[in-house]
């Protein structure tokens, strides 16, 4: 029999990253970044009041990684958490990063003692998830991601998969809705980790 699988983005979910994107972005490029807010680029201002280019944003994405990562530090509890669901499930780490970055980010996980498959991915995750799926063969599988919009493609091309909508960085979760399209909001490990055994314990897909 199939084990179940647990597919779980990482930055705002098992890592934070705004946090220490924005002292970054002061430190380094001299713009302020009010990461509390929904929307990531908006927040983004130079001293004067400008806002940076679209294409001056992904730049600075680009730079922070791999080349700042060393900064971000590890959600309470996520360690302990894929750790005891380990024990019954298979376990992947679905990030949206370049491919190059893929080594670089198993190395970070490796140090906060994650040691889990990575998958890098660029736009939306549902296709990615359905193939994961079908490639383990689990009966019953969990999706956690900080992103509405991923919540979303994950409905539409893999709706058999229960969907946790979480945002770990509490200077930012009170501000976003909960994502329309997941099963349930949990922004604490904890509780995730018991909402995702229930899941797998039932063994049934998502209706």
């Amino acid at each position: 029999m199939s084990r179940p699988l647990l597919i779980t983005d990482c930055d705002e979910v098992l890592l934070h990253m705004v946090r220490h994107f924005g002292v970054w972005l002061r430190e380094s490029h001299d713009v302020d970044f009010d990461y509390r807010g929904p929307d990531m680029f908006n927040a983004m201002t130079r001293a004067n009041g400008e806002r940076p280019s679209t294409e001056e944003m992904w730049g600075f994405l680009g730079g922070f990684f791999p080349a700042e990562m060393e900064r971000q530090t590890l959600v309470p509890h996520a360690r302990e958490a894929l750790a005891a669901l380990s024990e019954v499930a298979d376990i992947v780490v679905l990030t949206n990063l370049q491919d190059h970055v893929r080594e670089a980010r198993i190395e970070q996980l490796d140090r906060f003692g994650i040691r889990h498959r990575v998958v890098t991915n660029q736009g939306g995750k549902g296709d990615p998830v359905g193939r994961l799926v079908a490639e383990y063969g689990a009966s019953v599988a969990v999706f956690v991601d900080d992103l509405a919009v991923h919540h979303e493609s994950v409905a539409k091309q893999a709706p058999h998969v229960h969907r946790l909508h979480m945002i770990s960085e509490p200077d930012l979760a009170p501000n976003v809705p909960p994502a329309p399209f997941a099963h349930a909001r949990i922004d604490d490990w904890g509780q995730a980790q018991a909402w995702i055994a229930d899941r797998f314990a039932a063994g049934l897909p998502a209706s």
